[in-house]
């Protein structure tokens, strides 16, 4: 039996988690409630502070929950990337934004992957599920990686396994979302699985790293396309004259052959509008064009705009310039119930009105405040008050706290982008 093999077995592998965010956290946890030694490290020093605290930035960890894991006493966290050579297993889960071009940013995995290469001794075991393209684990981490004269398979092990967490998902977590594994040799897979199977139910090993880079792209690219045709068949039923929802209700009837996707303001978050263009980015390196990934990217950011022209349509309807009207949008972030904003269509609404010199507000009980274009923006209470105020209200995000009815109570015209009130159409409530 390899040594490393021992240690997964008897919980005496040491694991360190680089990246606490979404997917890095509850991972780092699920490791320390199955018995294992992690060191949780972040660079942001503000959330170690309030994770030492037991305070959890992440929706889907309770604070009782992180408060057991710290009285086990078997997880330390830190801010400083000082990794040591008594680390037998590293999982990386750091961020793979794009840069203003829209091509990918992995300058935190290089980084990363830079430090490990010094502290990469025999039998250790480095992971990464940062979201990236096909081969960047094989033709940027394994060459930095080898250069100290250690062989992958024979001295140390490397692979690459997607996340794939749905934050605020109450069904699917850690434990039971099964994990696909890809390693740089079957040895290296077969590592990666075995400490995966600790902490997570079914394990999906895939013939090398690349393929389970591209799985983790086109399960998100299936997603933006599917989400862009449905967006596109929304602005078609309504040039048409027809009601969208219940064309896609209709349409669910058949048994077969017909998933449902359904139209919102635009795409938001970490993974969709961001992953498939590694995949269209890696794939101009081949000469070829990604037709699709990049109609679809398209398709979904033009969403927006189509979402203040209805708006302002609706508001000339009932003899409103959008110029000093008083339009409060509810819910800012990019999925009902979630603190997270990132990439959020309703940033690029917001920022529109405002230029337009709407009198713009919002309402979310996640996000306190926001600042758009320079200028800062609080969150406001739904109060009866407060919404009948409002030329029109407009729904984002379809948060479960909102009261809807007092909404439609105290509201003059409501624009609902999430069928919040299902069939409900009348002089009062509009939808996409």
């Amino acid at each position: 039996m390899d040594i490393l093999e021992k240690k997964i077995i008897s919980r005496e592998a040491k694991i360190c988690v680089i990246g606490l965010g979404y997917t890095g956290l509850p991972l780092a946890l699920a490791f320390v409630e199955n018995g294992f030694q992690v060191l949780g490290v972040d660079t942001n020093r503000n959330k170690i502070a309030g994770l030492k605290k037991g305070i959890s930035s992440d929706v889907d960890i309770n604070s009782e929950y992180l408060g057991k894991m710290l009285e086990s006493e078997r997880l330390k966290l830190s801010s400083k990337p000082a990794y040591t050579k008594d680390i037998d297993c590293f999982i990386v889960s750091v961020p793979t934004p794009l840069n203003k071009t829209k091509d990918p940013d992995i300058s935190y995995i290089l980084d990363v992957s830079e430090r490990l290469s010094s502290v990469i001794t025999q039998d250790t075991l480095v992971v990464l599920q940062s979201t990236t393209y096909p081969g960047t684990t094989r033709e940027l981490i394994l060459p930095l990686f080898e250069s100290n004269g250690l062989t992958a398979g024979k001295d140390f092990y490397l692979s690459f396994s997607p996340e794939r967490l749905d934050p605020g998902n109450k069904i699917h977590s850690t434990k039971n979302i099964p994990r696909i594994v890809g390693g740089i040799t079957e040895k290296c897979t077969s590592f990666t699985k075995m400490l995966f199977e600790t902490v997570v139910d079914e394990i999906v090993p895939v013939s090398s790293a690349d393929t389970a880079e591209m799985t983790k792209l086109l399960e998100n690219t299936f997603r933006s396309v599917n989400i862009a045709m449905i967006n596109e068949m929304a602005i078609m039923s309504d040039k048409l004259g027809l009601d969208i929802w219940e064309v896609i209700s209709a349409a669910s009837t058949k048994p077969f052959g017909f998933t449902p996707f359904y139209p919102g303001p635009g795409i938001g978050g970490h993974c969709i509008p961001v992953d498939p263009h590694y995949l269209s980015w890696k794939l101009k390196l081949l000469n070829y064009k990604a037709r699709f990934v990049e109609l679809a990217s398209e398709i979904n950011s033009e969403m927006p705009e189509f979402i203040v022209q209805k708006v302002m349509a609706l508001l000339n309807k009932y003899k409103r310039s959008v110029n000093g009207s008083k339009i409060l949008v509810a819910g800012v972030t990019y999925k009902k119930d979630i603190d997270d904003y990132r990439e959020s269509p309703a940033l690029d609404i917001i920022g529109m009105f405002s230029n337009l010199n709407a009198d713009i507000k919002y309402s979310d009980p996640f996000v306190k405040e926001l600042t758009i274009h320079g200028k800062k923006l609080k969150s406001v209470p739904l109060t009866q008050n407060t919404l009948s105020k409002q030329d029109i209200v407009i729904i984002l995000t379809d948060h479960s706290s909102f009261n809807y009815d007092q909404i439609y109570d105290h509201s003059k015209l409501i624009f609902d982008t999430r069928n919040s009130y299902k069939k409900a159409r009348n002089k009062k409530i509009y939808t996409i």
